[in-house]
């Protein structure tokens, strides 16, 4: 799985780099190290989203924030890998 979250003016206002902190610390806790490839990225066009965007193999996802990050994590990371 490659995510890449964005880390745009936009974006890094609305919390983009403590997005990234967050899924390294997830990944690295549920040992997804060799299964996630994890990068930063520049605008994604989704600027008007109420939190941060990013990509899940090539499809975007928008408005995640620190709130509901935990919901995101288990939908959008853990599901899909069958965890």
């Amino acid at each position: 799985m490659k995510i890449e979250v964005c880390l745009g003016s936009s974006c890094h206002v609305k919390g983009g780099q403590k997005i990234l902190d967050l899924l390294k610390e997830n990944i690295a806790k549920n040992h997804l190290n060799n299964e996630i490839e994890l990068a930063g990225t520049v605008c994604l066009g989704e600027c008007k989203s109420g939190g941060v965007n990013m990509k899940i193999d090539g499809t975007v996802v928008t408005g995640i924030t620190e709130d509901g990050f935990e919901n995101f994590f288990k939908e959008k990371v853990l599901a899909p890998l069958g965890k």
